[in-house]
């Protein structure tokens, strides 16, 4: 059995874990849910928290993965979950002590986004998201948007997965392996700049047509087979 054999019959194994995931950013989109890291698992849970509110949270876990672990952004979020929309970023500071590596810089760049949204849009986060009629200026928004700290390409592509929006690769170590192994990429080299992102994204792309998986779905997969799980 050849790797590209492999993956597939890997893919119909995991296929329903997989679409259940995508179906759970999307009603994490559409329903008052947030996600919450209890005994090692991630879990979706009901809340009351306005909509606006729960979507920083995922922009806030987005900016904290950022070249780390989705394990440490997911514990990060949730010791500093009750002050994310009205503490100072020293208080973040403090309750990451022994938690995040990051402690003092990531809390900032949250707190300067934080109050870009409420200064600049009221927070009406979720409004803004829904107004956008192109993917790519979306993906753009908060990628290339200089009020929008700690998100480049891959971050904002990964907040955009996280919340139900499709078609965006999220360009992370483990992806840039697979696709080194599976002889798509030369190096294992992340991109250097967002040309090359865009370059690599359309290889991924064009890969996942090749193998007839759906990207999302592929995203998944490839990460789930370097960190054994599927998470978010």
């Amino acid at each position: 059995m050849d790797n590209i054999e492999k993956l597939e019959a890997e893919y119909i194994n995991k296929k329903d874990k997989i679409m259940e995931r995508l179906r759970q950013f999307e009603k994490f989109f559409n329903e008052p849910y947030s996600w919450f890291y209890r005994d090692n698992e991630l879990v979706l849970s009901k809340v009351e928290t306005k909509d606006d509110y729960r979507l920083f949270e995922e922009l806030a876990f987005c900016i904290f993965t950022a070249n780390t672990s989705a394990e440490m952004g997911l514990k990060a979020v949730d010791a500093v979950r009750n002050v994310l929309i009205n503490g100072a970023a020293e208080d973040m500071t403090r309750r990451l002590e022994g938690i995040y590596r990051f402690n003092n810089v990531r809390p900032a760049h949250i707190v300067h986004t934080r109050n870009y949204l409420k200064n600049s849009l009221n927070f009406q986060f979720k409004n803004k998201i829904k107004s956008f009629k192109n993917k790519k200026e979306l993906r753009d928004f908060f990628a290339l948007n200089k009020d929008i700290k700690g998100l480049a390409y891959k971050e904002a592509s990964h907040f955009l997965r996280n919340t139900g929006f499709r078609g965006y690769a999220i360009l992370d170590k483990h992806i840039i392996n697979s696709m080194h192994e599976f002889g798509i990429l030369k190096t294992n080299e992340k991109p250097k700049n967002n040309k090359e992102y865009l370059e690599i994204e359309q290889k991924f792309i064009d890969f996942s047509k090749d193998v007839g998986i759906d990207m999302d779905e592929l995203d998944l997969l490839l990460w789930s087979r370097k960190n054994g799980r599927i998470l978010k």
